[in-house]
């Protein structure tokens, strides 16, 4: 459905005009959001998504936890197709947006953290909505629990080449699950609940995304607010927030805490794995490689447990896998700059071939198309060579069009080499495609290199890297 006709439905439903519509960014999800803007000013958001039982669940829960006083959106109508329903705007700015421009060392953050810490036992033991509308389980049991640890092994472990003995790691997931599923599991789990599904607006905190929401245990939550990759939190900071947690769990249910502490790891690292088969499966399988930039932000976050956690010994295959994430995917200061100097990594490649990983400890980059430009492998002459032989680079520098191309490329990266630089990120890759990744792609990646460096000097340091001819 484009944004013109959801536009129309809107005018049609609300009987206003319809100024604009925007569709909002794309996250790991099917589900595409717009913001409908009405020429009086006022703002809605529509929501798309093929999944009917998906919708269903989303806006009953919606409806039961508005009437119970939490804030989360207003349904405003459904559409007979049930693919296509309008809620109240909440605003664009996520606790994660909050936190990436302030931190979180910080009175402000911490405030916010412990109203999510708040409304969050709100969720867990206000009266529970209808689980029969649950999507796609009514309960976070033994088969949901292996799903993930599945999700983890084949998305991830699998896909990123993490070595490991797969009957003796399957005696481990059951052995595991055997563990945590003993575990009281009666209070309402809203499944995503950290920082980019809490809206921050006028100094109040909304929550959005609880579609997967179901039946479990208390700590699954918890876990997610806290040890969310991105988020980035530090230690300290944790520990205030889990004993905030806990000091007001013990107001009213006491009885839980001795539980709730002596599980609570399990079910960060349940969390964790999860997390890791969904940056696989978007990353590595989807071909969407910003997914991957929490890798070793998560990996960090396991090398942290393996200091603290003491339950590790009893899953053996299950603890080499967490030991060997740490070793080889975690960098502690993984988008930090380590030594003063901006990491740089300029490639070429082939468009035949697929588009190029993305490293995980890349803080973003960009991807240029040299398709249409002048093409020496046309020419007989040239048809051996590549864009680094001087015969060929001699001939590219000529054409007008490349010079304009690298031009406004390199304008483009200046702003990100400034940016980063500025917050001490430590990479950033720049990619060159062509059709056979030999002569364009190659030349480009040289001369922006070049570039580069000229400017740049001993701020950064370059790493070249021609995957088709790699000479």
């Amino acid at each position: 459905m484009y944004p013109d006709s959801i536009g129309k439905i809107a005018e049609d439903i609300f009987s206003l005009p319809v100024s604009s519509v925007k569709m909002l960014p794309v996250s790991g999800s099917s589900r595409r959001y717009y913001r409908i803007f009405f020429s009086n000013g006022k703002t809605i958001i529509a929501t798309k998504n093929s999944e009917k039982r998906e919708n269903k669940a989303f806006l009953e829960f919606a409806k039961h936890f508005l009437a119970q006083g939490l804030p989360v959106p207003e349904i405003l109508y459904e559409h007979a197709d049930e693919q296509l329903y309008f809620q109240s705007d909440l605003g664009s700015d996520t606790l994660y947006d909050f936190i990436s421009v302030n931190g979180h060392d910080n009175e402000k953050t911490l405030k916010y953290y412990k109203s999510a810490a708040d409304y969050l036992l709100k969720f867990q033991f206000c009266p529970p909505p209808d689980y029969s509308l649950c999507f796609p389980r009514d309960r976070f049991d033994r088969t949901s629990m292996m799903w993930d640890l599945n999700y983890f092994k084949y998305y991830f472990l699998k896909l990123a080449n993490v070595p490991f003995d797969e009957q003796k790691l399957e005696n481990d997931f059951i052995s595991f699950c055997n563990v945590v599923e003993k575990i009281p599991a009666s209070f309402f789990m809203y499944r995503d609940f950290q920082s980019r599904n809490i809206i921050v607006s006028e100094n109040n905190l909304y929550f959005v995304d609880f579609q997967g929401g179901r039946q479990g245990p208390l700590q699954y939550d918890l876990a997610s607010l806290l040890y969310d990759a991105k988020a980035n939190l530090s230690s300290e900071f944790r520990k205030k927030i889990f004993d905030y947690y806990i000091e007001k769990l013990s107001i009213s249910q006491n009885s839980e805490i001795e539980q709730f502490s002596k599980y609570y790891f399990h079910f960060v690292l349940l969390r964790i794995m999860q997390a890791f088969g969904a940056y696989g499966y978007r990353g590595y399988y989807e071909k969407k490689p910003h997914f991957l930039q929490s890798v070793p932000l998560a990996a960090a976050n396991i090398k942290e447990l393996l200091g603290t956690i003491e339950f590790g010994k009893d899953f053996p295959e299950l603890l080499k896998t967490w030991e060997y994430i740490a070793s080889e995917f975690s960098s502690d200061n993984s988008q930090k700059l380590q030594d003063g100097v901006l990491n740089i990594e300029v490639s070429s490649f082939s468009f035949r071939k697929g588009y190029p990983l993305a490293n995980p400890d890349h803080g973003g980059g960009f991807v240029f198309d040299c398709r249409a430009l002048p093409n020496p492998g046309r020419e007989e002459c040239f048809k051996t060579l590549t864009g680094k032989d001087t015969l060929v680079s001699e001939w590219l520098s000529t054409k007008n069009e490349v010079s304009f191309f690298l031009d406004n490329s390199f304008a483009l990266v200046s702003l990100s080499i400034d940016n980063y630089l500025q917050r001490k990120f430590n990479h950033l890759s720049v990619a060159f495609g062509c059709t056979g990744g030999q002569h364009r792609s190659v030349y480009c990646a040289e001369r922006m290199a070049k570039m580069i460096q000229e400017k740049y000097g001993r701020d950064i340091r370059i790493k070249i890297t021609h995957r088709e001819f790699p000479f």
